[in-house]
């Protein structure tokens, strides 16, 4: 399977057509359509639906469509990459992080080392623990922020300090907005949003103790920013790290601490013995000198 046939299978389902892909790609249509047949024959499934109108995918094609576009993500990267090994420092450091607490610590350590090197620049990826280090393993991303519990056998890592607290959101008219903390037991019976993420239900189910089983949980969430929309709604009470809440507008949207304290610390990781382009490479040597330093 040719790169450069991955990449007209995408464009073609992008047009949804054969003919206004192959005006985009600059190839005559016959030469598209033999491409594409090749490619179908080569994996032994049916890619396309060809209809009067337009092009559909078939099941193998939208799971073709999904892992084309992380073949070439990482291409692309890794074509950046080598380019600027050959040149000064430059490229692009790509970090995933969830939304916690913890991301405030990125400016400065950007900051500086922009400094330095200037023709550096950055991708962050916010999403889940578990979605960063996916990408991480497939190479797709150099570091990730991570919340614990979180397994790091196979990543070096720096823990950062402080932590990150768990607090109820809600609509500030809502009842439990009247608390000063919320209780296991004052969860009990009205409506929620846990975290998705199976380690952190692990641990919110630890602290409600004898109170989980008589949960009302509606819906999970995997990041804040939706969990805050229903909350804002008053559909339910959100479960999520403080994270971004601090910006958040207490006008309509507010949190109250949970007691007692249900908190977990970060560490900022990457994957060991994986090779970097120079600009992560130095980014990281940049980052473990910086926290070392606040550690210490």
């Amino acid at each position: 399977m040719e790169i450069r046939v991955l990449r007209y299978f995408l464009t073609v389902v992008r047009e949804e057509s054969i003919t206004r892909a192959a005006q985009v790609l600059h190839i005559t249509q016959p030469t598209l359509s033999r491409q594409l047949s090749q490619l179908e024959e080569q994996m032994g499934v049916k890619l396309f639906i060809r209809g009067t109108r337009k092009i559909s995918l078939t099941n193998e094609g939208v799971l073709l469509r999904r892992r084309a576009e992380e073949i070439l993500e990482l291409v692309d990267k890794t074509e950046r990459e080598l380019i600027a090994q050959e040149e000064q420092v430059e490229g692009t450091v790509s970090i995933g992080c969830g939304d916690l607490r913890a991301v405030q610590r990125l400016p400065e350590l950007i900051r500086t080392f922009h400094e330095k090197y200037p023709l550096v620049t950055f991708d962050l990826y916010t999403a889940t623990a578990d979605h960063v280090t996916d990408r991480m393993d497939r190479g797709l991303t150099d570091i990730g922020l991570l919340l614990e519990p979180v397994d790091l056998e196979k990543y070096d890592f720096i823990r950062l300090a402080g932590k990150e607290t768990c607090v109820v959101t809600m609509h500030p008219d809502a009842p439990l907005a009247a608390k000063e903390y919320i209780t296991p037991e004052d969860l009990v019976g009205v409506p929620l949003i846990m975290p998705r993420r199976a380690s952190i239900q692990s641990e919110v189910a630890n602290w409600f103790g004898e109170y989980y089983d008589r949960l009302n949980v509606l819906m999970t969430s995997n990041l804040p920013a939706g969990s805050a929309v229903m909350a804002n709604q008053k559909l339910a009470y959100a479960i999520n790290t403080c994270g971004s809440v601090d910006f958040w507008d207490q006008t309509k949207l507010t949190y109250r601490p949970l007691r007692p304290e249900l908190s977990a610390t970060c560490a900022l990781a990457w994957k060991r013995q994986q090779p970097f382009g120079i600009a992560a490479e130095k980014f990281i040597a940049h980052a473990r000198q910086a926290l070392q330093q606040d550690r210490d």
